[in-house]
Order: C-alpha cells, then structure tokens, then sequence
C-alpha cells in the first residue's frame, strides 16, 4: 500500500532521528558536506513537545549561519516537528578537528583538500604539507591565505598545476 505523500509526519523525540534529518541538512557554502559532518550541530534537546538544535558557527561572523538556522528548521517542519528553536552557540570555539571522517572524505571528494589535525604541531606553525585532492601530491604552495571563503586558503599543486582550497586548521 502506497502512503499519501500529504500526510503529515509525527515526530519522533530522539536525539538518533533528530540527527538522521539534520544529515540532509548540508552546508551552504560546500553543499556535498552535511552540517553534522562539519561539527556545526553541537546538541540536541526536546522540551515541551519541541526541539532545540544549538548550532555553531565555523568562525565568529560566519555568514552562512543564518540560513544553516532556516535550513534545520525546514528540515524538522518537514519532518512534522512544529515547536522548534535553533540556537547559536560560541563555546565552546569550533574546531576543524570537529569535523568527520565522512566530512574529511567529502571535502576531498569535491576537491577541497581537508584540514590536518587542528592539534598536530605542524599545523599550528603552518608546515604540514597539504595534499593536492586532484593528484594527492604533497607538492603544493600557498597562493592565498583566503580562499572562496574565509575559512580556506588557495593552494596551487607544483605537480598538475591546479588549484584548490584547503579548509583550514582552526
């Protein structure tokens, strides 16, 4: 038997199906990458028959915030959740070592070369070489210290001569 793709969804109040629906909920500004992949979603809390997602931003001012906030709010109205709050948080601070495996495999997937370890001493004194995500080659320079946005850097591969992002250590 078919179902009426009207029907109205009932929420389920817990935390794994909260963080299945947020899974489709990708980042603005790299849209192959879901907003848990990127560390952004840092809890899940159901109150009176609602849901409260505390987000947090890349880097202080990050513009893509406001519609991260509007994208899991339409996510969870789909999904039949209709008391819904989306709070910012700024603490504790984001760090790229949030971000998952999964994410780290994406990112390099659509050609954006992932962070190194925010923690690795190499990456504090900006040494770590960074790979090439076309040709994996280590080969490669800075070209800018801001990329697309302000949390990449444009890196150009010495090898195939392409250019490309590198999400930054933070």
């Amino acid at each position: 038997m078919v179902s009426d793709p009207m029907q109205v969804l009932e929420p389920v109040y817990d935390e794994e199906n909260v963080k299945k629906i947020l899974e489709m909920v990708k980042d603005p500004e790299i849209p192959v990458l879901a907003i848990e992949d990127m560390g952004i979603v840092r809890d899940i809390e159901f109150e009176e028959g609602g849901v409260q997602v505390s987000i947090m931003p890349t880097y202080s001012g990050c513009p893509a915030m406001d519609v991260i906030a509007e994208d899991v709010r339409s996510a969870l109205l789909l999904h039949g959740y209709k008391k819904i709050e989306v709070k910012t948080v700024l603490s504790p601070a984001w760090s790229s070592d949030f971000i998952t495996d999964k994410g780290k495999k994406c990112l390099q997937e659509y050609g954006i070369a992932p962070p190194v370890s925010a923690g690795s001493k190499g990456a504090m004194l900006g040494i770590d070489p960074v790979g090439c995500p076309q040709c994996k080659s280590t080969n490669t320079r800075v070209v800018s210290e801001f990329g697309s946005t302000a949390c990449k850097a444009l890196y150009k591969c010495d090898d195939c001569l392409e250019p490309f992002d590198y999400f930054k250590c933070v």
